[in-house]
Order: structure tokens, then C-alpha cells, then sequence
């Protein structure tokens, strides 16, 4: 087979380094198109794909993205293609407009919405330009795959995709999460926290979407002032949050560590991890803090309610920094051990082999169409 991955940013390429690499191996042809191809990660180029760029953006009405669509239809046009595979709403809206033509050829059209920007209780501005791209678009999708199952049922039922499936998350490397090793304190001291200091970590963007004002706000409120907050991720709100920290007296608790290669190891070495995005898809970062065994504290929103489930988890409500006060003290008096070990047994299924030998059996049309996959 020969197949194009199409993304927003190259940084999203991240997320299938495994799958990829299992394609490449067997004997197939992959591709990548997007915008800020130099955040593709190298292995990629070492495979031999080819990586083209795209004028996408995640704005959905500007120059860019019209000519993105150009860009992408050029590419299929001359590449022939049996599968493109798109990813992330604004350049999976380019790539199905640019392959209505192709698909009448045979090319297939598979579409992974990682979290519709539409779902309960979201900005009604959401559903008045979201839904409806979507819901045109999915009649020009072969393949429609949904990543929690809020979206799966509604793109099932109000979706036109030729296929609808569930596929939970991208997966992850849950072996190695659970092995790994580390000098813990040393680790620590190399991010600035105390030894013996009680540590709560967030993976993400510092953007408005994920929230870390919340937990600071709710740091500041805490009786225990030996509590330390670190974010690992880079964004526009770096500066904010630093002089937010600053304003309430704990910017010497809150660590934002920029871009990391060594979640894994901050994983093993804090003692909490905590996700108060107001929106989410399947939080790869929840599934890692899991596989590593901690306890995990998180929003009351779609996609990181069916991660954190039962024993190993307290969810809060993302808009209330009391609540999210309350839920940091009492997950600090509960047992961690128990709660840890309980979320490394449920996030097995999750890991990368299932989710690629599912993705496999998608690519070759092994799958019923419902939820779930023929044997």
C-alpha cells in the first residue's frame, strides 16, 4: 500500500512513530504532508518518507488553508495513493475536499478525529462552525475514526461516513512506562523541586485550553505549602502563567519545564499526576502517567473521564479551583500504591500493540463497519 498521512503541524507525527515504522517494515509506502515540517521527527526521514509541505493552519477561514487544499490535491494527484490518512479537524477538512475527485479512482479516504471540538457542553461557537463542516465532510470519509466513545456515538448517528469505528487513543509504549528507571532524586533537583517535597505533574501545551491557571490558583489556596506543580510543555502562556505564579506567592511551587524528551522519567518521579483541560480527546499524557502507576486526578470532561476511572483516579470539575483544591488534598491522603497499581492493570489495553494491530486491520477493511473489529 501506498499511503499519505496528512496533519496540521508535524509535531502531531509523534504520535505514530511506532505504526509507521511497523508499515514501513512490512513493505509499504508512507508519506507525510503538513505544515512546519521541521517538527517531524527525524526517524521518519531515516525511514524514507517523503515529507511534503502544506500551507495548513488551524484556522479554517484564511489563505492557507484554501491553498492547502490545492497543495493536497496536487500531491495525491501525481503520488497515487491507495489510503490517506488525516488527522486533526483543519487539515482533515482540506484533505477531503482535495480527494473528492481521487476517491471515485479507489483512493480511500480515513479520518481520525482526535476529539470533536462539538461535544457536551461545549461553546455553542463550537457547534455552529464545527459540527456542520463535519457533518458535510463525513460523507466524502471512508473511514471515519473516533478516538472516546462520546464521538463515536454521535458520529455514528449523525455522521455520514462510510464506516464509523471506535479505536481508543493512538497507544502507548506501556512497557516502558512501567520499567522505568531513574534516580528520583537527582531528577528533582534537576527540575528544581525538594526531595521529599510532594509533586504534581501536567503534560501539555501552556495554552488557555489546558488550564494550568486552575491548579495554580488552587496551589496558592492549599493548607499544605509543600506541595510543588510542574508542567511539562512549551506555549504562548508561559510568560501569564509565570506572572500569575508570581502575583499569588507560589512561583517558587510551579516549575514549567518547556518541551521535554523525558516524560517517562517525570512520570516516575512525581507522585500525582493532574489534567484539567476543558477539552480533550484521549489524553496520551493521562494513559503515560497511568502506565506508570500514579494516581491520577483529572477534569470531569469527555476523553479523560474514560481513561480515569474507578480506583485510580478523582475528577473535578475544570471550571471550579475549589474543587480542584479539595481534590488535590484528599488524593494526598488516600493510597497512592493501591491507586497506582489499580491504573496500571486498566490502561493495558491501551497500549500500542493493540492499537495497531486494530489500525492494521482497518487499513486492509478487516473490521465489521460497528464497534469494534472481526477477528
Amino acid at each position: 500500500m501506498r499511503i499519505l498521512y496528512v496533519t496540521t503541524v508535524g509535531g502531531m507525527m509523534n504520535f505514530f512513530k511506532s505504526f509507521i515504522y511497523r508499515l514501513i517494515k512490512e513493505g509499504h509506502t508512507v508519506d507525510i504532508a503538513c505544515n512546519h515540517t521541521d517538527a517531524v521527527p527525524k526517524l521518519y526521514r531515516e525511514l524514507g518518507c517523503r515529507i511534503y509541505s502544506i500551507s495548513c493552519t488551524r484556522n479554517p477561514v484564511c489563505t492557507g488553508t484554501v491553498k492547502a487544499v490545492y497543495d493536497i490535491k496536487r500531491i495525491v494527484k501525481h503520488q497515487g495513493y491507495d489510503i490517506v490518512h488525516c488527522h486533526s479537524p483543519i487539515a482533515s477538512m482540506c484533505t477531503r475536499i482535495a480527494c473528492m475527485g481521487e476517491r471515485k479512482k479507489g483512493l480511500k479516504v480515513v479520518y481520525t478525529a482526535h476529539g470533536f471540538h462539538f461535544y457536551n457542553g461545549a461553546p455553542l461557537k463550537n457547534w455552529l462552525i464545527y459540527y456542520p463542516i463535519e457533518k458535510i465532510l463525513s460523507r466524502f470519509t471512508d473511514v471515519l475514526i473516533t478516538i472516546n466513545k462520546e464521538d463515536y456515538y454521535r458520529a455514528a448517528e449523525k455522521m455520514n461516513a462510510k464506516r464509523t469505528l471506535y479505536v481508543p487513543g493512538v497507544g502507548i509504549d506501556t512497557k516502558r512506562f512501567a520499567t522505568v528507571k531513574v534516580n528520583k532524586a537527582k531528577k528533582k533537583r534537576e527540575i528544581g523541586v525538594p526531595v521529599r517535597a510532594p509533586l504534581l505533574l501536567s503534560i501539555g501545551e501552556l495554552n488557555e485550553n489546558k488550564n494550568h491557571k486552575t491548579v495554580i490558583y488552587a496551589l496558592a489556596r492549599m493548607e499544605n505549602k509543600n506541595i510543588h506543580y510542574a508542567v511539562a510543555g512549551t506555549g504562548e502562556l508561559r510568560d501569564e502563567l509565570i506572572s500569575l505564579a508570581r502575583s499569588i506567592g507560589v512561583e517558587d511551587r510551579v516549575h514549567l519545564l518547556g518541551f521535554r524528551t523525558d516524560i517517562a522519567e517525570l512520570c516516575k518521579v512525581s507522585d500525582y499526576y493532574i489534567h484539567p483541560s476543558f477539552r480533550e480527546g484521549l489524553p496520551v499524557s493521562i494513559m503515560e502517567a497511568m502506565a506508570t502507576g500514579l494516581p491520577v486526578l483529572v477534569s470531569d470532561t469527555r476523553g479523560c473521564t474514560e481513561l480515569a476511572k474507578g480506583e485510580g483516579a478523582l475528577l473535578f470539575d475544570p471550571y471550579n479551583i475549589t474543587e480542584c483544591q479539595s481534590s488535590i488534598s484528599k488524593i494526598t491522603k488516600m493510597d497512592k500504591e493501591k491507586m497506582g497499581d489499580y491504573n496500571m492493570k486498566r490502561i493495558i489495553p491501551y497500549s500500542v500493540e493493540n492499537i495497531n494491530s486494530q489500525m492494521i486491520d482497518i487499513y486492509r477493511g478487516n473490521y465489521d463497519g460497528k464497534y469494534g473489529y472481526k477477528a
